[in-house]
């Protein structure tokens, strides 16, 4: 398909009662840098049933447009209606670049839409870029493993897709909402929506774990040493307000569930504070979390590649260091 535009567009996901899912709007950001690169503009792309409010956040993300298309049969993600009405806006409109996040349905979207349109994408990207040489968007994602990170082109085909984690990017404050509204009038026969949502099921039987959101993040790794181990993590974490991750070294073992993993293939994470306990840091969960405003490595291996990417080291025993600043803490807020 060919570009109509120099245009960047943004998707961004809504919740059930019409507002955006973050990882959308964090992408408005670099989404911002990479549009006026491109010399376009920045285009968010709202679908769903009843979705003002995800409009007006897009808006106050500084999107220069928001196309909407809201109809009943959109109320619920289907993979038959979303690609159906997202491939009638693309080949409409004819943007360069499409930023997708990669949430569960983002990942479903992304390989459809690009199939259709017989273009390419790139999948869980951590960085983002323009490639000065050929305009093209440089699309950085860990590779063979998360042991080294590889930056991939897509020269011929357009748009240029791409699927983003949540947390990679921090999204910015809302300013004042200027964006033009496009409303479009899309609908999908029921007869050609071959999947009908029954019932939503919480992961790990009810526990939600809210890594992404988190402000404060205390996590436990191999040092912990069994599922007991977490015991004067989740200490700390409760003195601090914190949520409670791990490294996948720790859930592989059994000790806590996935929700909590931190990693390349757990949660992208950036919190104003991260503390990493008995965690040594391999490149797979450095990749999760080294984008945190300030992280706190506590581990009795002096040489652990955490110390490398922490603003702050202990080199001790967590089982003695935890309990002595958890007892500190409370010290402080009483």
């Amino acid at each position: 398909m060919e570009a109509k535009t120099k245009d960047l567009w943004v998707y961004v996901e809504t919740k059930e009662d019409g507002s955006a899912k973050n990882v959308g709007l964090e992408l408005l950001g670099p989404g911002r840098d990479l549009a006026d690169k491109q010399g376009g503009k920045l285009v968010a792309i709202v679908i769903g049933s009843g979705v003002d409010q995800a409009v007006n956040d897009a808006s106050a993300q500084g999107a220069n447009q928001v196309i909407v298309v809201d109809a009943p049969e959109f109320k619920d993600y289907t993979t038959d209606a979303y690609t159906a009405a997202l491939y009638h806006l693309i080949e409409k409109y004819g943007p360069t670049t499409l930023l997708i996040g990669a949430t569960p349905d983002g990942r479903d979207l992304g390989p459809r839409l690009a199939c259709r349109i017989k273009t390419g994408l790139t999948a869980d990207c951590t960085a983002l870029d323009i490639d000065e040489e050929s305009g093209n968007v440089a699309w950085t994602r860990p590779a063979f493993g998360g042991n080294l990170m590889a930056t991939i082109l897509c020269p011929d085909h357009r748009p240029q897709i791409g699927t983003v984690r949540p947390g990679v990017f921090k999204k910015s404050p809302p300013a004042e909402p200027k964006a033009e509204i496009i409303r479009e009038e899309f609908h999908v026969p029921p007869e050609q929506i071959r999947t009908e949502l029954l019932e939503i099921i919480q992961e790990t039987a009810g526990e939600l774990v809210d890594l992404e959101g988190a402000d404060i993040i205390v996590s436990g790794g191999r040092g912990v040493g069994g599922p007991e181990g977490f015991a004067p993590v989740k200490e700390l974490a409760e003195v601090l307000g914190a949520t409670v991750g791990a490294s996948r070294a720790a859930v592989d073992a059994g000790w806590i569930s996935h929700a909590h993993q931190v990693g390349q293939t757990g949660k992208t994470v950036a919190p104003k504070l991260y503390i990493a306990c008995g965690i040594s840091g391999a490149i797979q969960h450095l990749a999760g979390m080294s984008g945190s405003d300030c992280i706190v490595a506590i581990n009795k291996d002096p040489d652990a590649p955490i110390f490398d990417v922490a603003d702050y080291g202990i080199v001790g025993n967590l089982f003695e260091v935890l309990p002595a600043l958890t007892e500190e803490l409370r010290k402080l807020k009483a």
